[in-house]
């Protein structure tokens, strides 16, 4: 018999590595979107409004997708639901058998009846509230005896108690074992006879809330009504195809994929970054006149309104209570301009590769 093959031909390397495993590709430049288009419908967006981590959507796609993920949390919540009451309608079933197993050994022992309890004892009356059980005492027999000397004690309740919720659990284990082996070992799992049930604990994972579809989904962060921020691009005509392109009303020039862009909250007026990091801050916000007071140390303006974009600390929003829009500087998504440095759409599929 030859020794296994070790050494792959060049077609089989190849195959590896287009087919089989796990594939990472970096999208081109040809896939990635255009500045100011919706992650939903892919296009250019209408009445664009974007979550607080800067995600672009239409306003109509965004509604849809809440709409959408709020039904589907109903319907999970509600599958959790009826799941629960069916885990305590089986519960209750168990326990109404658990009952009646024993009240059934009660009558018999009231009647006069022997009722066998677990290592071999036996119960055979009531002494004083108390259960007398006779059990066989193997200990002091003689080594030619077969039968050893039998020897009565009492029992409580709770040992009682607890002795059959043992001898139920271990019936219960027995009959599982014996329908399934008296069950017919059928390809055709759908036939209801064969049909497996499911008896495993689920664990509950519903969300509680919608999320963004273009967060991450390793970590992703909620989307509310509250939370969406309409955008106001300042728009041009552009010079070479004639239509109207997003710009920044400081420099004037176009917003694309190039130049990173960041929106205001709560006003929504984009600024490229460059401007926002000369006009914006305090020092450079506006040109003031000698005589006039310096701007807030701390504070930060909107460049095309003067809204006050400055950052609540977190001791004052806990106090507020809201979970409502936060103010702040956000920069927008971009998918980048091809260059390994900035691209940053990537597509992976998981596989599995069989060596020898």
């Amino acid at each position: 018999m030859p020794p296994p093959k070790t050494i792959f031909t060049s077609h089989e390397r190849n195959s590896l590595k287009s087919t089989w495993g796990s594939q990472t590709s970096r999208m081109t430049r040809d896939s990635f979107l255009p500045f100011g288009s919706c992650q939903l419908c892919l296009l250019t967006a209408e009445d664009p409004i974007c979550c607080p981590s800067g995600d672009l959507f239409c306003r109509e796609c965004a509604m849809t997708n809440l709409l959408a993920q709020r039904k589907e949390i109903k319907r999970l919540e509600k599958a959790a639901e009826r799941r629960k009451e069916e885990e305590h309608d089986q519960r209750a079933r168990d326990d109404e058998e658990a009952r009646q197993k024993a009240v059934e050994e009660f009558e018999a022992v009231q009647a006069g009846l022997e009722v066998k309890i677990g290592r071999g004892g036996t119960v055979v009356g009531r002494q004083g509230g108390k259960i007398v059980v006779e059990q066989e005492d193997t200990h002091d027999a003689t080594p030619g005896s077969t039968r050893g000397k039998k020897r009565k004690f009492e029992v409580d309740e709770e040992e009682l108690k607890r002795i059959a919720t043992e001898e139920r659990s271990r019936a219960r284990v027995t009959l599982d074992a014996e329908r399934k082996a008296a069950k017919s070992h059928l390809p055709s799992f759908w036939v209801p006879g064969v049909t497996p049930s499911d008896n495993h604990q689920r664990v509950d994972a519903t969300k509680r809330s919608p999320t963004c579809p273009s967060s991450d989904p390793a970590h992703p962060h909620a989307l509310s009504l509250k939370t969406l921020v309409t955008v106001n691009f300042t728009r041009e005509r552009s010079g070479d195809k004639g239509k109207s392109v997003p710009t920044c009303p400081s420099c004037k020039k176009a917003l694309s994929n190039a130049t990173k862009a960041v929106v205001g909250i709560p006003c929504g007026h984009v600024l490229c970054k460059p401007c926002v990091d000369k006009f914006m801050r305090p020092e450079h916000r506006h040109h003031r006149d000698v005589h006039d007071e310096g701007p807030e140390p701390d504070s930060v303006h909107c460049y095309v309104c003067d809204a006050d974009l400055t950052a609540k600390p977190e001791r004052e929003k806990e106090k507020d209570g809201k979970k409502g829009l936060r103010p702040g500087l956000v920069e927008m998504r971009s998918e980048g301009t091809g260059f390994a440095s900035a691209g940053m759409a990537v597509v992976k599929r998981d596989g599995v590769a069989f060596q020898v």
